[in-house]
């Protein structure tokens, strides 16, 4: 299992926001780690933008997106932006997409949110054939009528990993995408509902294993703490539990909160949390950094420490 970090623009000044994400970057890439997930915050920091960004401070890490709302912009503008991005990172970047959930795209952009799974698989269409070029991009299908021209290629493979969470888009991620990107999914839910149905998927279209991303809250702190770190997420991070899609998620698994999915504790408890999401069939774990304290100087401190142990961990399962 590749261990990677979620690194996204947090809170604060927007003047800072550039310097703390390559900061973190570079970190990221001098500790070893695998991944570096950047998250698409609806009212925030662009994450292909983010990115490239980092991609003029590292050479080796892994660069993706988790993920960038399908409906928010034509296929034909996505692609254009992922291949560009794609050449700006040397061919690192995993691209994240996904359909994203009612709240953002009805309540917040005003755009239908109908057919997520058919609109999705219509989308591929198209960035297959933007991935597969230079060359025309010729589709014509329920959603989209495209004859478009572009002039860029891939300069390394560009995988495409869907947010799968039901039945019909994890079926979908096997078919057609390289893995799935996941976000309130626990052991037994990637066990018993992710893994046997992407993995079917893509073995009954002649594709390789797919990769299972999830994402976990991780706190490093004193056995007597960890409930207290689990308090922090539900507080911090719960806000998405109000979407159907999660909560249908949730419904496979055992946890019912984003407390339930935070590895809280020591370092022995942390890595045999870690292993239960690997022997459950995940690839890759993103993990939230969740410092938990009193003021700036004791939250810094905590980040430093779980991170710390963060880029121990992922030698041991690489």
């Amino acid at each position: 299992m590749r261990i990677g970090v979620m690194i996204g623009p947090e809170r604060g000044d927007s003047a800072r926001k550039v310097s703390r994400m390559l900061a973190d970057v570079e970190w990221a890439e001098s500790a070893g780690m695998d991944t570096a997930w950047v998250p698409q915050i609806p009212t925030d920091f662009d994450a292909l933008t983010a990115v490239a960004l980092m991609g003029t401070r590292t050479t080796r890490i892994e660069l993706g997106t988790a993920v960038v709302p399908l409906q928010a912009q034509h296929p034909i503008a996505l692609a254009r932006q992922a291949l560009s991005t794609q050449a700006a990172t040397q061919g690192r970047l995993a691209l994240g997409v996904g359909p994203s959930h009612h709240w953002i795209i009805s309540d917040m952009l005003g755009l239908p949110y109908e057919r997520p799974a058919g609109l999705t698989r219509d989308y591929l269409d198209i960035l297959d054939a933007a991935r597969s070029g230079p060359g025309p991009i010729d589709v014509e299908n329920r959603t989209y009528t495209v004859h478009n021209p572009v002039d860029l290629g891939t300069v390394a493979p560009l995988p495409i990993l869907l947010a799968a969470l039901g039945p019909v888009m994890l079926a979908l991620a096997g078919e057609r995408a390289d893995g799935t990107v996941l976000w309130m999914a626990d052991e037994r839910a990637v066990a018993e509902h992710v893994v046997p149905r992407i993995t079917k998927a893509a073995e009954a279209e002649g594709r390789p294993a797919p990769r299972i991303v999830a994402g976990i809250p991780v706190c490093l702190c004193r056995p007597s703490e960890a409930d207290a770190a689990r308090e922090r997420a539900n507080r911090i991070l719960g806000e998405a539990e109000i979407s159907p899609n999660y909560q249908r998620l949730l419904e496979y698994g055992d946890a019912k909160d984003v407390g339930d999915l935070c590895a809280a504790g020591d370092e022995t408890a942390i890595a045999a949390r870690f292993k239960r999401f690997a022997d459950a069939g995940v690839t890759d774990l993103s993990v939230r950094l969740l410092p938990i304290g009193e003021g700036r100087d004791e939250l810094v401190a905590s980040k430093r420490r779980t991170r710390e142990m963060i880029a121990s961990l992922a030698a041991e399962f690489r």
